[in-house]
């Protein structure tokens, strides 16, 4: 049986949110705090994060793009597989999470990493801020042009990734009151059999009413 590595707090959560979503024969590692930069884990995958998939044959899979995209295709229902306008939609929105909102935390999560001095690090996580405020709006806008209730009008594992994206929102100075659409989607979600079976799955509480 392949295993799914992830780790408490990370975008890990989106396939194993997915993988609840169809209940596929995934297994769920769920690595302590640290434990991605040790050698146990690092022989598995040697970029040191999760997520990883790691197949019966030893062959692992990295990125929750190209992790995601192989468990709809593995495990999706016919009709999902036919509907191929939802696929380019997923994939258009599932690119953007990762290349654009996900690397944009990048400031945020290490900011040491682009600045030295305490002063120049505040003001590179200034940027990151604006720069994701930009992000949070144009996704709520996505949302409630998309009905309000799913990121595309119908359930997708877009919405496990925007699902984390709207957690994290609340390790920043930005408020998920200013983005009600993705307040009552990150709600929604948390009501939800399968992302509630997630979260526990990797040590996690849902937000709740939290803002």
């Amino acid at each position: 049986m392949p295993t799914l590595y992830t780790m408490p707090g990370t975008c890990s959560l989106a396939p194993n949110i997915a993988i609840a979503w169809l209940d596929a024969p995934i297994e769920i590692h769920n690595l302590a705090r640290g434990d991605h930069k040790k050698d146990a884990y690092l022989a598995i995958n040697p970029k040191g994060k999760v997520p990883a998939l790691q197949f019966d044959d030893g062959d692992v899979l990295t990125e929750v793009t190209a992790i995601l995209a192989y468990v709809g295709a593995a495990y999706g229902d016919d009709d999902y597989a036919r509907d191929k306008q939802l696929g380019r939609k997923e994939a258009e929105a599932l690119s953007y999470m990762s290349s654009e909102v996900h690397a944009a935390y990048g400031p945020h999560f290490a900011a040491q990493r682009f600045a030295d001095s305490e002063a120049a690090q505040k003001e590179v996580r200034d940027k990151a801020y604006d720069k994701l405020a930009g992000h949070y709006a144009r996704m709520n806008g996505v949302l409630k042009n998309s009905g309000n209730e799913w990121y595309l009008g119908t359930q997708s594992f877009a919405d496990a990734f925007l699902y984390v994206l709207c957690r994290w929102i609340e390790q920043t100075p930005l408020s998920i009151d200013d983005y009600p659409a993705l307040k009552a989607h990150r709600k929604r979600m948390e009501a939800n059999e399968g992302v509630r079976n997630a979260l526990k799955r990797q040590a996690m509480e849902p937000i709740g009413g939290s803002s």
